[in-house]
């Protein structure tokens, strides 16, 4: 029978849920369980897709085009799993069904309520999340914080899971944040205190409960909580500020979560497997060397907005055992002081990722130029894809004002272009280049001397592409596209081989990125950072 397990905060959002969900599920899965995840989003769009990522962190993409919460970015890395579109939950998608069922006529003759229909649509949703993957588990994450009027769908749904379900097979845990006083360095638990209380007020008594504090929480501490949670001490938990979040697992399955919560749910595991995950770990908290990344982007002052982005760099960095320090910039930076740019030959490597739309297009375009001009090891995803041929195009070949025509429309040689499919799309939801597609490389180049072979399946999310009818110019000058789709309509990879490594995708390999085993392009750009640093005359992959 298939158990459940919910998450949910309380005092504060981004307490730290999704590790948490993320931790548990790794403490199950080396156990020899199977694991599966959904998350619940109470806001009212249907998916992230149209969200600016200042307003929820970027936009994670599934295998079969799902635009969802970073969350589920989290759970795949930590799990190595591949979700689907169903695991995101959001309050759009729940009402959208209900609202078409309703005007189908599933409801006839009936008036139809928050209980009990939406509250239905939520936990047929959930356990189809469990059915569909055969899984032991499925762990639910609850998004916001108790006490959000739009969580309050969601928490009567699990709530009334336990009673359908029974008490051996539902779990409740809780994270809370427990400040410390600047003045006093006093641990404060009357936060978590209210956000227990007001889960019991909906219903709901949590059955573990994880303290999130900047520390390990201290034995009075742990039993006031304990006494006022009303569980036992043995079932509280200090998820404390560690070194690195893949850390988090080991650190909670030390202090007994992991047999816990097998115990509370009747699994018999004997043994558990952290071996590959250890390994991981140590690479990540003992490295031998350490790069310095410039990430040159749009959105960075929330750094979640590049999430992904960030951890398959430091998978590349643990798989090369080297620490990765990135610098997030903000690119409107060096178009306001162009002499800024120069800040950029302090680093080892140069990052630009996603965006839309023109702000910040022409900084990010500098740093492109000077990581070319300057031998710099270069990467660029997507939208740096895009801005890496346009800079080539207007200083190479000389195509003055060559641009995207989602920059300027009107510009004289549009070397980026709106794919023919997307003209005359009016919805903005859900209809770019989405989910996973085959790629195919040309030999003897180094998009194949980084991935190893001539085809593999990426995720993508775009709506531009370079403009066929430029690829001629620009390879005559040099640029190499060694990469396309299947059918050569679309370019893929981009690179110049006189140069250290100048590499760009227009896939995202950063959502395939997992702990030992990182994305090729994230892992050869932290090769050719440290090789060159080292002074190497090639890249160690070449």
């Amino acid at each position: 029978m298939v158990k459940y397990i919910f998450v949910t905060g309380g005092v504060l959002s981004s307490v730290g849920k999704g590790i948490l969900t993320s931790s548990i599920g790794k403490m199950l899965q080396v156990r020899g369980l199977k694991p599966t995840v959904v998350k619940i989003d109470p806001y009212v769009n249907v998916d992230a897709g149209t969200m600016n990522p200042y307003m929820h962190g970027e936009v994670f993409v599934t295998d079969d085009g799902g635009e969802t919460d970073l969350d589920l970015g989290w759970y795949e890395r930590f799990l190595d799993l591949s979700l689907k579109q169903s695991n995101n939950l959001t309050t759009g998608t729940v009402y959208k069904s209900v609202i078409e069922k309703e005007r189908h006529g599933d409801y006839l003759g009936r008036c139809v309520q928050i209980v009990p229909h939406i509250t239905n649509e939520i936990k047929s949703r959930i356990k189809n999340a469990g059915k569909a993957l055969g899984a032991d588990v499925v762990l639910t994450e609850v998004g916001g914080t108790v006490g959000d009027i739009e969580g309050l769908p969601f928490l009567e749904a699990i709530r009334q899971m336990r009673m359908e379900e029974g008490y051996e097979n539902t779990l409740y845990a809780h994270v809370a944040l427990v400040p410390i006083l600047d003045v006093t360095q006093e641990m404060k638990t009357k936060p978590l205190q209210h956000s227990v209380n007001e889960l019991r007020r909906i219903g709901i008594q949590p059955d573990i409960i994880a303290a999130r504090s900047a520390q390990m929480i201290d034995a009075e501490t742990l039993r006031k909580i304990a006494l006022f949670g009303t569980i036992p001490e043995s079932a509280v938990f200090s998820a404390y500020n560690a070194d690195s979040v893949y850390e988090v697992p080991l650190i909670l399955d030390k202090q007994g979560m992991g047999d816990f919560v097998c115990q509370r749910l009747g699994f018999n595991c004997t043994t558990k497997e952290y071996e590959e995950w250890q390994t991981f770990v140590n690479a990540i908290i003992n490295p031998e060397h350490e790069v310095k990344i410039a990430l040159v982007g749009k959105y960075a002052g929330l750094t979640d907005s590049y999430v992904s982005m960030s951890e398959a760099l430091k998978h590349g960095g643990a798989a090369c055992k080297t620490k990765v320090c990135i610098t997030y910039l903000e690119a409107e930076k060096f178009e306001k002081d162009p002499q800024c740019i120069k800040d950029l030959s302090n680093f080892d490597g140069i990052f630009v990722p996603y965006g839309f739309g023109p702000r910040g297009t022409e900084g990010k375009i500098s740093a492109v130029q000077y990581a070319r001009e300057n031998d710099i090891p270069f990467l660029g995803i997507c939208y740096g894809f895009q801005l890496a041929t346009i800079e080539f195009a207007r200083n190479v070949c000389n195509l003055k004002d060559a641009n995207s025509t989602e920059i300027n429309p009107d510009s004289p040689h549009p070397v980026i272009d709106l794919m023919p499919e997307q003209r005359g799309v009016e919805y903005k939801g859900a209809t770019m280049r989405l989910g996973t597609h085959k790629i195919h490389l040309q030999p003897n180049s180094i998009a194949f001397n980084l991935y190893k072979q001539e085809e593999f399946m990426e995720r993508h999310r775009h709506r531009f592409e370079v403009n066929l009818d430029y690829v001629e110019i620009l390879k005559k000058n040099g640029l190499v596209f060694s990469g396309k789709s299947t059918d050569g309509r679309r370019m893929e990879t981009l690179e110049l081989p006189d140069k250290y490594f100048y590499f760009a995708t227009q896939f995202h390999g950063e959502f395939k990125s997992r702990p030992g085993r990182p994305s090729p392009a994230y892992r050869g750009f932290i090769q050719a950072c440290i090789d060159r640093k080292l002074g190497k005359p090639n890249p160690t992959f070449v």
